[in-house]
């Protein structure tokens, strides 16, 4: 079968001057739909038809022919089925005829492809590439504005309305002359948003420039209540900061689906690292971030054999040797590191969005309100005893608000220290900022609650869950808080609570200023900028 690839694209665009040679991703305009006419499995010959002489060279260092057009073919007023018609070999016959505008780069071969086995398939004249963008519309007869629809429904139930684009016309050799491309039995094919894309202004190429540079992104996080839940909530706060819907991956045998909560991006279970790599090889990403703590060597390496040769691996929190293969290393809880692929410290802390437009809380002359929180899971049950303590009557004329996890393991027992008048059980909040906004001062563990406390200018007493934890540098005294260590005695938790709740408003004001001293809401920039920047 022949098939020839009719691909015109003349010099004069007013709109956009140099239009079909204009550099976008690294490469010209006209390169886009020569590349796809190339590696079609359908197509047999290209003509590129053009009164352009870069255009020209362009076509023929990808080793395709020109036609020359003639000015008469050039003018605005001129049709392109005049023009595909005259650029056909007059000395050979041919099957099919695809026309492809130049305009459509972000067009894939596959779905080029696609359409041609459709026309062929269903012997039809013509097929038209379309995009089904369906929206109340309206129309005017005689000055009168009238709806093009019987009943206002959400769009996602109105009918189909499909859209030309320019990305192709397929037609039947017999059926094109120099008046039409389009024959008897017609039918049109459904591209994709992001393939439908045709430029006509500069917001066209803007956007178009923008689809071609996205990248492929992977994550792969793990959660549970020895590792705690934090890393989730980075991984999903990290999707939202790219122009594509990432895969994010995580271990069945590690992590509970539940701990995610609701989300709509794309959350893919696997069994094991053996059909993590499986999936990596099918998908090609470009970028591949590792949020699941210590890494190896061993691992790094199996990794990057499974992904393209120019993709970017990025892991956070990683104090593992497989830091030394990553392209880059986030560790905002850690201090400093020789290698220059790793930065370190509070400058790549992830804020919450939430927590972006929320100010630090004024503080009062005595302290009323107190927040005990522990993250996902706290592991060292330091809940639990302090609970124990704060139950006692010497307490009664201070609030309590106590945030229990999604990980934590005894939730209906202690959600029964609900009949004490002044403590206020809680359980997995949507609400975090909020419930800070409205506390004097706080007890927690040394994750990345203690920047959120920071963030507000919150004083606060902080525990260790586990010896990683010791290494988180930010939590502490200096910067402003009140460190008592790992697995601390109840008479230093409850000794240090008194200790704060008696504190005066200086003393708080003072700890507060050495809290607020950090800027801790630019990491996601910092981190971003870094990562395109591979």
């Amino acid at each position: 079968m022949k098939i020839l690839a009719v691909i015109p694209a003349r010099a004069g665009s007013k709109g956009i001057p140099n239009k079909n040679i204009r550099i976008i991703n690294g490469k010209p305009l006209i390169y886009y739909s020569i590349n796809n006419a190339l590696n079609s499995k359908y197509i047999t010959d290209i003509i590129v038809t053009t009164d352009s002489e870069a255009v020209r060279l362009i076509a023929n260092q990808m080793k395709v022919r020109c036609k020359q057009r003639d000015t008469k073919l050039c003018g605005d007023n001129i049709t392109l089925d005049s023009v595909i018609y005259d650029a056909i070999p007059k000395n050979k016959t041919w099957d099919y005829i695809v026309t492809m505008q130049p305009t459509s780069p972000t067009l894939k071969v596959e779905t080029l492809d696609s359409a041609i086995k459709y026309s062929i398939d269903n012997n039809l004249d013509t097929v038209i590439s379309v995009i089904n963008s369906p929206h109340l519309s309206w129309s005017e007869k005689n000055g009168v504005k009238f709806p093009n629809y019987v009943e206002r429904l959400n769009r996602q139930y109105l009918p189909p309305c499909y859209m030309e684009t320019g990305a192709f016309v397929i037609s039947k050799y017999s059926i094109v002359t120099n008046d039409t491309r389009i024959g008897k039995k017609v039918d049109v094919y459904e591209v994709s948003e992001n393939e439908s894309q045709d430029i006509d202004n500069f917001s066209d190429l803007q956007n178009v420039s923008l689809t071609l540079s996205m990248k492929k992104v992977a994550i792969y996080v793990n959660g549970n209540n020895k590792r705690g839940t934090g890393h989730i909530y980075r991984a999903l706060e990290l999707a939202d900061e790219f122009y594509t819907k990432p895969d994010i991956f995580y271990d069945i045998n590690q992590t509970d689906r539940n701990i995610f909560g609701f989300t709509t991006h794309n959350l893919i279970p696997i069994n094991g690292i053996a059909e993590l790599f499986e999936k990596c090889k099918e998908n090609k990403y470009t970028i591949f971030i590792n949020d699941i703590l210590t890494t190896s060597v061993d691992y790094m390496i199996g990794l990057k054999s499974v992904l393209p040769p120019d993709s970017k691996i990025i892991n956070f929190e990683d104090d593992g040797e497989g830091i030394t293969k990553a392209d880059a290393v986030f560790n905002a809880l850690y201090n400093s590191n020789d290698l220059d692929n790793v930065y370190s410290g509070e400058k790549y802390y992830i804020c919450p969005k939430t927590f972006l437009f929320f100010k630090p809380i004024e503080i009062k002359e005595h302290v009323k309100n107190i927040l005990v929180t522990f993250g996902g899971s706290d592991p060292q049950n330091y809940t639990d005893r302090i609970l124990e303590m704060i139950k006692k009557s010497e307490y009664n004329n201070y609030n309590f608000t106590i945030v229990l996890g999604k990980s934590k393991s005894n939730i209906s027992e202690l959600m029964k220290y609900n009949k004490y008048p002044n403590i206020n059980m809680l359980y997995d909040v949507k609400n975090m900022p909020e419930l800070m906004s409205n506390t004097d001062i706080a007890i927690t563990s040394r994750g990345r609650t203690g920047y959120e406390l920071a963030i507000l200018g919150i004083p606060s007493i902080a525990m260790s869950q586990n010896e990683r934890e010791e290494k988180h540098v930010f939590v502490s005294n200096e910067n402003g808080f009140s460190y008592i260590g790992l697995n601390p005695t109840d008479e230093i938790i409850e000794g240090t609570l008194k200790l704060y709740l008696n504190l005066s408003k200086e003393s708080r004001k003072e700890l507060q200023d050495k809290l607020l001293a950090h800027n801790l809401k630019d990491g996601r920039n910092r981190i971003i900028n870094i990562i395109n920047s591979l």
